[in-house]
Order: C-alpha cells, then sequence, then structure tokens
C-alpha cells in the first residue's frame, strides 16, 4: 500500500459533482454525490468517491478516498507500456502507447486521471456506455493490470530493448 504523505500529490481534479436526490413524505432531500482523482504527476494515482449534504463536503470525503486508494503506474518515457483494454460495468476504454509529442488523446474523465498520474503521450478510445463513473472504473482497472516492462522481458526470455522492436 502506498503512503499518500510521502508523496508530493498534486492539486486534485473533480470530475462530476451529481445532485442526488432521495424523495420521503416530507419532501425531497438532495445530497451530492463526487467524483474525484488525486495523483503525483509521477506515475501514482487514485479515484475516489464521496457523498455529502455538501458539495465542499463531498469532495473532500472523495479527495480522502483517492488517496487510500492510491496506486503505481508503469511509465516509460510518458506514456504507458502496452496496450490494454479496461472493463468495468457497460463501459470499456482502451489505452494505448504514443510517441513523444502526442499528447494526451483522451474524453475528460479519462483525461484527469492520465493527467493526475503523469502520462503525457497516450491514445484512448472510450467503447460502450458513456457513464463517466463506469469510464474512470474502467480507466483505473486497465491502469492496474498494465505490467512493467522488465516482467514482460523476463517473461519472454528477452531484453528489455527487445520488448519495443
Amino acid at each position: 500500500m502506498i503512503n499518500p504523505a510521502e508523496l508530493e500529490l498534486r492539486e486534485e481534479t473533480v470530475i462530476q459533482i451529481r445532485r442526488v436526490a432521495k424523495v420521503t413524505s416530507r419532501g425531497k432531500r438532495f445530497r451530492f454525490s463526487a467524483l474525484v482523482v488525486v495523483g503525483d504527476g509521477k506515475g501514482h494515482v487514485g479515484v475516489g468517491q464521496g457523498k455529502a449534504g455538501e458539495v465542499l463536503s463531498s469532495i473532500n470525503k472523495a479527495k480522502e478516498n483517492a488517496k487510500q486508494n492510491l496506486f503505481r503506474v508503469p511509465l516509460v518515457n510518458g506514456t504507458i507500456t502496452h496496450k490494454i483494454i479496461g472493463q468495468y460495468g457497460a463501459s470499456k476504454v482502451m489505452l494505448k502507447p504514443a510517441s513523444t509529442g502526442t499528447g494526451i488523446i483522451a474524453g475528460s474523465a479519462v483525461r484527469a486521471v492520465m493527467e493526475q498520474a503523469g502520462i503525457s503521450n497516450i491514445l484512448t478510445k472510450r467503447l460502450g456506455a458513456s457513464n463517466s463513473l463506469n469510464v474512470v472504473k474502467a480507466t483505473v482497472q486497465a491502469l492496474q493490470n498494465l505490467q512493467d516492462v522488465v516482467t514482460i522481458a523476463s517473461r519472454r526470455g528477452i531484453t528489455i530493448r527487445q520488448v519495443y522492436s
């Protein structure tokens, strides 16, 4: 587990704020749900959700939840190590490494996760449902399943340089 106190985390990015209503006999009771991503820009990123009666409280809860859910992403020259598809619910996200200078080609939800993780060159495509929460969770699932270059090279029995050729 990664200790968030040891990392220099960037300012959090709020992906989504939803107003949720609960209908009671006395009327509607409104609460807020926030989806937040935090990261250090050097390969560590976390996503969290928070619910509260006020917007600011829900953002703070989501930020604390995201700090508890930090994980490491294997990066090589500002991009990911290999192509991968993540899936959560009906949403799928394809992540593909890109050459230097390409930038982040992604929608807003996926872009926020990539920027916080420190990925500067990547191609992405959202497939299936466009629900922001499910798209972010599919992105996180894909990033968590990425394998390090050393692991790939040792499994194939080749050098690290041969992995990219």
